[in-house]
């Protein structure tokens, strides 16, 4: 089992949570909102609005999204479709807890509001070069005053 931070289209309420919530491909565990403890600068960018998050640690805006633990075969899933190594790369980041949302579990088990946790998340070094002066946002919404509908036609990433 690994943990997974997602913080696009993947979450609850974006086009693609049904990925995170369909055990056909794995199984996945909604287990906590978090935020990342450095600033990460998350744009929406090309012809389908896809959010990405660049690997530029210190840019931007702490990035707001949900905490996931996924079985082995989620997490090959998740590589294939976030496109590995070519658009996204897995990396480590540090996370502060939020909100728990997982099972009811040990206090040693569930993460306290405040805690610390690492987890992969999808970033990208792969990216146009305008893309770090476009918009920096700290919380993705495809659906949200930005304008920027998120549109999965011809692709297969979609953190």
């Amino acid at each position: 089992m690994a943990q997974v931070f997602v913080y696009g289209t993947l979450k609850r309420g974006q086009p693609n949570n049904f990925y995170m919530t369909d055990n056909k491909n794995g199984h996945a565990q909604l287990l906590a909102t978090a935020v990342t403890t450095q600033m990460f600068p998350l744009v929406i960018a090309g012809r389908n609005n896809i959010p990405f998050l660049l690997n530029i640690p210190g840019r931007g805006h702490v990035v707001h999204g949900e905490l996931y633990t996924v079985d082995e075969a989620l997490l090959k899933f998740l590589d294939y479709f976030e496109d590995i190594p070519d658009m996204y790369q897995r990396n480590l980041v540090t996370l502060t807890v939020k909100e728990w949302l997982g099972p009811p579990a040990d206090e040693e088990e569930k993460l306290a509001p405040g805690s610390l946790t690492q987890a992969f998340v999808y970033s990208t070094t792969t990216y146009q070069p305008d893309w770090p002066s476009l918009t920096h946002y700290d919380n993705y919404d495809s659906y949200g005053d930005h304008g920027l509908m998120y549109s999965s036609s011809d692709i297969t990433q979609h953190n």
